[in-house]
């Protein structure tokens, strides 16, 4: 069974720092581009970036150059280092295959001053 544990979430002020963390299991995650997206309130799933099984990566206009996806395929876990948050950047972040829905909980982001 695939699962998937977002961690890492939490309040920053705007311009803060924070990493994200997702612990894949289940499957052979090496083999598997990952993605992660995003919800913020009242609105739909947002994709946010993704990388390739082979470490290839792209990201929402919103968010280059201000976040990194990463992945060490040792730990079976993706992460997404995010910088120079914005007030546009709260919600709950997912991780999940890239060709699958998201399957955890999640992981909250707030930005506040």
């Amino acid at each position: 069974e695939v699962q998937l544990v977002e961690s890492g979430g939490g309040m920053v002020q705007p311009g803060g720092s924070l990493r994200l963390s997702c612990a894949a299991s289940g499957f052979t995650f090496s083999r598997y581009g990952m993605r992660w997206v995003r919800q913020a309130p009242g609105k739909g799933l947002e994709w946010v970036s993704f990388i390739t099984s082979g470490g290839g990566t792209s990201y929402a206009g919103s968010v280059k150059g201000r976040f990194t996806i990463s992945r060490d395929n040792a730990k079976n876990t993706l992460y997404l280092q995010m910088s120079s948050l914005k007030p546009e950047d709260p919600a709950v972040y997912y991780c999940a295959k890239i060709d699958g829905p998201p399957r955890g909980q999640g992981t909250q982001v707030t930005v506040s001053s």
